[in-house]
């Protein structure tokens, strides 16, 4: 049976204030707060439909994707491999020139490289970014790597021995993009541009923050819990690949149908 978005519209599960409720999609927004959000759904190896609730949204409606930017930036990191401009098990060390990965004991053995960073296995610290509000300082990567201000994170560092465990490391896909633009010399939005966003068809997407006028002109603004609006509408964030990128449902959906596609051939 073909999907219908009458499914996700109705018979929703939802905690308002430790108390399950099955609701409605449109009366969990008011309940929850949410001021506006965005479905997509892939059914069948297709996007079979599109749509947007809330104040204003349509389908076109850009969102901050937050951490699926890791997502979409590991995909423009393995077609430099697939490229053989980068490899997956080298010494990052070895082709970062912007900054490097400050040494200690616990990579002596066992150095840092590419498939850690994207498998956050890298040992990494940071596990996320909070962003910087408009109008104020935002740090250069290099800020961001070595927790100088006007960076408001700590310095990202190595926290355990490289290929030992899993730690959620924002830090380490921080590294990956100062690693993706020293070996290309291309700003890393305009990168992602080349490598992932044109070719899949993402046209409401894009890494440069913040937006362009164009495209901030279909941004939704950032809501606080209690559903006022954020001041400045969003928060930027310099961490592109960790968090940077603006998107919409739609878009990831494409990206998506494309790697199952791929997987498939």
């Amino acid at each position: 049976m073909a999907a219908e978005p009458s499914a996700i519209e109705r018979d929703l599960v939802i905690t308002v204030q430790g108390e399950e409720r099955l609701v409605g999609l449109d009366q969990a927004l008011a309940l929850l707060n949410v001021a506006s959000v965005s479905i997509a759904l892939i059914d069948e190896g297709r996007i079979a439909f599109a749509r947007a609730y809330g104040q204003d949204a349509t389908p076109n409606t850009l969102y901050q994707a937050a951490s699926l930017s890791k997502f979409v930036a590991a995909i423009g990191a393995m077609r430099l491999v697939e490229a053989g401009t980068l490899k997956l098990d080298e010494d990052v060390n070895g082709r970062l020139t912007s900054w490097r990965v400050p040494s200690n004991s616990f990579d002596a053995t066992h150095k840092v490289a590419l498939r850690g960073l994207l498998s956050m296995t890298g040992g990494i610290s940071e596990f996320g970014f909070p962003g910087y509000a408009v109008g104020t300082p935002v740090p250069a990567l290099t800020e961001v790597l070595n927790g100088t201000p006007p960076a408001n994170s700590a310095p990202v560092t190595v926290i355990a021995v490289p290929g030992s465990a899993y730690h959620y490391s924002g830090g380490g896909y921080e590294i990956a993009e100062a690693l993706m633009q020293d070996v290309t010399g291309k700003p890393f939005p305009q990168l992602m541009q080349d490598l992932v966003l044109n070719p899949m068809g993402m046209t409401d997407s894009s890494f440069d923050q913040p937006p362009s006028p164009t495209l901030m002109a279909r941004a939704v603004s950032g809501h606080f819990s209690d559903g006022k609006e954020l001041p400045g509408r969003w928060h930027i964030f310099p961490e592109h690949a960790a968090a940077g990128l603006w998107s919409t449902p739609t878009d990831l959906g494409k990206l998506l149908v494309h790697l199952a596609d791929t997987c498939r051939a």
